[in-house]
């Protein structure tokens, strides 16, 4: 059993396998939605926290992976893979949300793949109990206790069921009822509006015995059938019967799918620690009418039904108000790249003694002559992706943790040209080059310190904020981080600034500091202030490594991974500063050109 859990939590994944043989258009994007009921109750003194995760299976090679970060098509170029990214598209994770204390768990973040009608799509959802913040699922299947069930089933098995709405028995634990998983599947719209809005509420029900109420609201969207999807839940306001929530945004097409007139169903609840959330009432609404904004027609009696027969006075639980309702087309990364953002490639990497003698066939830094090793092979694969981003092709190439020549001393900012007026190196193949010519020159020693070159990249970012280019700062390492607190806090400051980092694990070490710094699950804080934004993604080289050899399709799922998360976070940076992207330039005609058509 324990090696059965073990290989359901084995590799990162794709959506669906990479292929440079395959040029699939899909028929269309679909939103599968999932919820559980009667789930197993693994915890002593609460309910199961649960978390689900999807699985897709190669159609070649039969492994299962998990989803990727990017719910994306398949390319015929891996450089597509970057290229064809839009901000709809990018998910945070390939998981749900954890939900706290609850066995009938309805998950708010959503899956959206590729449906191609000719192919059999095979799904996996495993269901665990989370009872640590780490995002390692090993760790968690290690523990028996935490895996509470899986399902296998189809997209198409999904799509084909009445209503799109699949409802099956979870299994995978011998001779216990594990419950059941429901998944439904909605086609998307190509609506690409956000709507941001903002509620507050009047004298609602008072709920706790102690106190008042801690209400939020959650939001659901009208399915043909009359049913309802969740799309969107508030934060909880404590201890308030007159609550004001904080804007959020939500995409118009997550609301509505294009429909203006479908039902939008929004219920109050008072919060409980223990997950029995009390329900207060509810009210509908629609996009057409929150359209209107702020006005008398957007003022809703929050009602209790079951209230409402039993008590004869019995008016409503409150009120809620739409306080502002704004809506803006969103922006695609490529909008932004045809509108003249550059992105700027910057790489450090890490030469510190943990690596091993460069000499020495066992060193992460041995130079195969038949073979790229891990530093060469991560920096290849992500970097002839992003250098099209880039019109010069000049790329400053960093190393940190080395002592020097001549004297000797120890550096955790050099240029691996060894040109500290000029660190840059034209293309790839000048990295490459510096790089191996580094290695003769420097030796090996340590700590493994990040901040340095943080600060060096944020530096550049800092002076160019107006959305005309985009820094990002790859740092390839094999070691446990030896300035946490530094690192951290260079981070929360660069969150601010026009940048992201991307962080490749080489090696077989422990990388849990590595994981915190990544900041999906809890945002990175430094000093008591949160990151702005997240804006670094890491991932473990050794994950990426084909076992067949076949390194051209690793590095593929490792650039496709690494750089998923770029697009989503330029644009979390020009929303955040209120960019818009710039016009695009006319295409050239000879009939505008004053020299060949002079006045």
């Amino acid at each position: 059993m324990e090696g059965d859990v073990m290989d359901k939590v084995e590799a990162t994944a794709t959506v669906c396998d990479f292929d440079p043989m395959s040029g699939s258009i899909p028929a269309t994007k679909v939103e599968i939605t999932v919820s559980c009921r009667n789930l197993l109750d693994r915890d002593t003194f609460s309910k199961s926290d649960p978390l689900v995760v999807l699985y897709t299976q190669g159609v070649e090679t039969k492994q299962w992976r998990e989803i990727s970060k990017a719910a994306q098509p398949v390319f015929v170029n891996i450089k597509q893979c970057f290229q064809k990214l839009k901000p709809t598209e990018v998910r945070k994770f390939g998981r749900t949300e954890v939900i706290d204390n609850t066995l009938n768990p309805d998950f708010v973040r959503k899956y959206i793949l590729d449906y191609f009608f000719e192919e059999k799509q095979n799904l996996r959802f495993d269901v665990y109990d989370i009872d640590s913040k780490s995002p390692d699922l090993a760790k968690h299947a290690t523990d028996l206790n935490d895996f509470l069930g899986q399902v296998y089933c189809t997209l198409g098995e999904i799509v084909g069921s009445p209503a799109s709405r699949l409802e099956k028995p979870l299994g995978g634990i011998p001779g216990k009822k594990c419950g059941t998983i429901i998944l439904s599947a909605e086609e998307l719209g190509n609506c690409r509006d956000y709507a941001t809005m903002q509620f507050c509420a009047n004298k609602l029900d008072k709920k706790d015995f102690f106190g008042k109420s801690d209400p939020f609201m959650v939001f659901y969207r009208s399915n043909e059938d009359g049913t309802f999807t969740i799309c969107h839940k508030t934060e909880v306001v404590k201890n308030t019967l007159n609550p004001v929530w904080q804007p959020f945004s939500i995409p118009v097409r997550a609301l509505c799918n294009g429909d203006y007139d479908r039902t939008i169903k929004v219920e109050v609840y008072d919060w409980d620690r223990d997950g029995s959330h009390d329900f207060i009432g509810e009210f509908i609404s629609s996009y057409k009418d929150l359209c209107r904004g702020q006005s008398q027609l957007n003022v809703y009696e929050v009602v209790n039904a079951k209230k409402k027969i039993k008590k004869k006075r019995y008016i409503n639980s409150g009120t809620v108000s739409l306080l502002s309702f704004n809506v803006e087309s969103e922006h695609t990364f490529l909008d932004y790249i045809k509108g003249g953002t550059q992105i700027h490639f910057t790489v450090a990497i890490d030469f510190t003694a943990s690596n091993g003698n460069p000499s020495q066939s066992t060193s992460l830094h041995y130079m195969n002559p038949y073979q790229m090793n891990a530093y060469a092979m991560a920096l290849k694969a992500v970097g002839e992706i992003i250098q099209d981003y880039d019109s010069d092709k000049m790329f400053p190439a960093l190393g940190f943790g080395a002592k020097l020549p001549p004297d000797g001393r120890v550096s955790h900012e050099f240029p691996l040209n060894g040109n500290i007026d000029n660190p840059y190196c034209n293309g790839m193949e000048g990295i490459l080059e510096a790089y191996h010519q580094s290695l003769k020159t420097v030796q090996l020693y340590g700590p493994t310190n990040f901040a340095p070159v943080v600060n060096h990249v944020a530096s550049y970012a800092a002076a160019v904020q107006d959305g005309s280019q985009y820094f990002v700062l790859l740092i390839i390492t094999d070691g446990v981080i030896s300035d946490m607190a530094q690192t951290k806090e260079a981070i929360v400051n660069a969150a601010k600034l026009p940048m992201s980092i991307i962080i490749v694990g080489v090696g077989q070490a422990e990388f849990d500091a590595m994981v915190e710094l990544d900041g999906d699950d809890i945002r990175i804080s430094s000093r008591g202030k949160l990151a702005e934004r997240d804006i670094v993604q890491f991932v473990p080289f050794r994950d990426y490594m084909d076992r067949t050899g076949n390194h051209v399709l690793s590095m593929a799922r490792l650039a496709k991974d690494v750089l998923a998360e770029i697009p989503d976070q330029l644009i979390s940076y020009m929303k955040s500063r209120g960019i818009k992207p710039n016009p695009v330039p006319p295409a050239y005609s000879p009939c505008n050109d004053p020299q060949t058509n002079p006045v």
